[in-house]
């Protein structure tokens, strides 16, 4: 095997121009926009008079002059004076820390109540996340103020009825938020490595998904500091918030009616003081969004827990796995079964396979054939409602759909590893790339947290990643996308698996790095023996480093042979029409390249008989009318094909030269 060169964009980290800000330079990145400055500056303010006006000024707003009851705005009292004769501008300024204290005290109310109902569905089962997600749907529904009203009934007239009812009354906002946040970042690949690491799901919570939902989170909790404000002033104005003789903004205001037409400005100054506060919280919580990336938006969508594999009905569970030991992975009549708006969809049929030891097998097809999702549902990160049957899903003598999960995790998460396709999700952006491989050591060899490090600095190293110890301490920004490939990689070697999944491990990256690549693997392969398997679309690369092919269309393998035997021996009509399609050195350049005709079937609307026959140069009735069993040759290879290996008439390769009909779609 030749020693792996890197190239120099490999070697080098991204340039400064491209480097994504961390996330201290973001936030000061906010402070440097005229809006962010001024509301910044103004909110500052704000808590500085709301620490220091008590002890400074609340003497003076406290005193009573008879002599001057309701007295206008003058040099001695600014904005005039109350019944008792008290300074209004003083009251204002003490009134500040209880306005402002309690309108966060209720906002971190709402939030740690909204993060809790908004991630109890990601650790509770199907039925109660449903009950949890539909109560939520029910309560945004109404308006906040009608529901602090509600709840301030419940909970008592005072300062400790309205707390709660505000804090109460804004947690459904930041619940849904979570949800939809907490369900983009559980759809990414870190979380589903995570999974098969065997990762708790409350550990897989605080350690991978709220870190990755902190910022936006922190923004709406801003913006709705304003809120809680405004909607404490209401209450208190009302009579239901804070009672005599305490007194907040909304105190001061319902006071001030009382003489609105003989003074004014006393009802004026507590109304301007909430307006300037909300309005500095809600434009610092915008300027915040802005200068960090994030859109404070409010979703519907909840992430529905892991499911279990489910084994299709037999008489008696299989306890031991009698094939020989050097079979790494057996599936018998693999089935994936969805959701879909007119039914079931089965995007996976009886799919049936062996992987052995220090084998590569590659499995090739177009998108939409079932490939990743076989792989997914080797690896149990189906979630609800898709569901899994097999009669047979073994792993090293493992049977995966019976017993312990909690064992299969494990099992798992030692011995089997996955590479996924783009390895820029495949990271959580907020660990160092260190950090994240040597979390894989200390969950399932219970290594210390050194000890873990610098396994993760042998593995970097072992895949090629120069000046591993430096690398090991930076983000997955840093890295370009040969090196987090191999990063990826190096985090499936953590544990010695007898088992990689390399999902389209080669995609968008250019041609020096993905031979660099797929070298690697031929040589994991070859030193650890490790059994392999490739998904691909891509003909070429399965054919150089695979020892054997599976064929896959509409979600079933219709060809298994040997990966030397592409090029001349294939005997389906598909996998003939995939070589084909792929040019090579000596393609005619003044001719339009191969394609194959019409389009993949849609998994909704399966056609009866051979899914490929309406593509197929060598149909005849009986492909419409009836499914070919996937059925061994006398040289060891399965094919399903009525008409396996008949010479292809000589129209058979089409040419598609109108661009106009690519584009309208009228060809795949």
């Amino acid at each position: 095997m030749s020693i792996i060169r890197d190239v120099d964009h490999d070697t080098v980290a991204t340039s400064p121009a491209t480097r994504r800000p961390r996330s201290a330079d973001r936030w000061l990145a906010v402070l440097r926009t005229p809006v962010g400055l001024s509301a910044g500056l103004l909110l500052a303010v704000v808590l500085v008079l709301a620490v220091v006006s008590p002890l400074i000024w609340d003497h003076s707003a406290n005193a009573v002059d008879t002599d001057n009851i309701l007295s206008g705005p003058s040099g001695k009292h600014w904005v005039g004076t109350d019944n008792l004769g008290r300074d209004i501008f003083y009251r204002v300024l003490v009134a500040t820390r209880l306005s402002v204290g309690l309108s966060l005290l209720a906002t971190l109310i709402a939030v740690v109540l909204g993060l809790i109902l908004g991630t109890l569905p990601l650790l509770t089962g199907r039925v109660i996340g449903q009950l949890i997600t539909a109560g939520i749907n029910i309560a945004v529904a109404f308006p906040g103020l009608l529901l602090a009203l509600f709840f301030a009934v419940i909970f008592g007239i005072g300062i400790k009825g309205a707390v709660l009812a505000i804090g109460v009354a804004g947690a459904p906002a930041f619940a849904r938020l979570t949800q939809t946040l907490a369900a983009g970042i559980a759809e990414r690949d870190y979380v589903a490595a995570a999974r098969i690491a065997g990762i708790g799901r409350l550990r897989l919570l605080v350690r991978h998904i709220l870190p990755n939902i902190g910022e936006p989170l922190i923004v709406n909790a801003t913006i709705g500091a304003g809120g809680a404000l405004l909607a404490f002033a209401g209450l208190s104005f009302l009579g239901l918030g804070v009672q005599p003789p305490s007194y907040d903004w909304g105190a001061l205001l319902q006071n001030g009616l009382t003489g609105i037409y003989i003074h004014p400005a006393g009802a004026l100054a507590p109304g301007v003081a909430v307006v300037i506060v909300g309005l500095a919280f809600n434009l610092f919580g915008e300027a915040v969004a802005k200068g960090i990336g994030l859109t404070a938006t409010v979703g519907r969508v909840p992430l529905r827990p892991i499911a279990e594999s489910r084994r299709r009905p037999t008489p008696a569970a299989v306890e031991a796995d009698p094939t020989p030991g050097d079979v790494v992975l057996q599936v018998e009549n693999l089935t994936v079964t969805l959701p879909g708006a007119t039914g079931p969809l089965v995007p996976v049929r009886s799919v049936s396979f062996t992987v052995h030891r220090a084998e590569t097998v590659g499995i090739v097809g177009e998108s939409g054939s079932g490939k990743s999702l076989t792989a997914m549902a080797i690896a149990q990160l189906i979630e609800e409602p898709g569901q899994v049957t097999a009669d047979r899903l073994s792993f090293l003598g493992t049977d995966l759909l019976s017993g312990s999960g909690r064992d299969h995790r494990h099992l798992l998460g030692r011995s089997f590893a996955m590479v996924f396709q783009d390895p820029m999700t495949s990271f959580n952006p907020t660990w160092r790339i260190g950090r994240q491989l040597a979390e894989v050591a200390a969950q399932h060899q219970r290594m210390t947290r050194a000890e873990s490090m610098t396994r993760a600095v042998e593995r970097l190293r072992a895949v090629r990643v120069p000046g591993a110890e430096r690398r090991a301490r930076q983000y997955p920004h840093e890295f370009s996308g040969g090196m987090r490939q191999r990063a990826m990689i190096g985090m499936g070697l953590m544990n010695d698996p007898a088992l990689i999944i390399a999902d389209e491990p080669t995609t968008a990256l250019d041609v020096t790095v993905q031979r660099q690549v797929l070298q690697l693997m031929a040589q994991i392969r070859d030193e650890n023996g490790v059994a392999l398997v490739l998904i691909s679309h891509d003909v070429a690369v399965v054919r150089q480093v695979c020892d054997r092919v599976l064929v896959m269309y509409a979600g079933r393998i219709v060809e298994d042979l040997r990966a030397s035997d592409l090029s001349s021996s294939a005997r389906h009509p598909y996998t003939r029409a995939l070589v084909a399609a792929v040019p090579d050195m000596d393609v005619d350049l003044d001719q339009p390249l191969s394609v194959i005709p019409g389009r993949p079937i849609d998994p909704a609307q399966h056609p009866t008989g051979c899914a490929y026959a309406a593509r197929c140069p060598l149909a005849s009735e009986r492909c419409a009318t009836d499914d070919p069993e996937l059925v061994t040759d006398v040289d060891g290879g399965r094919v399903a094909c009525w008409h396996a290996g008949e010479p292809m008439p000589h129209h058979w390769q089409q040419i598609v030269t109108d661009r106009e009909a690519v584009a309208a779609g009228e060809v795949s």
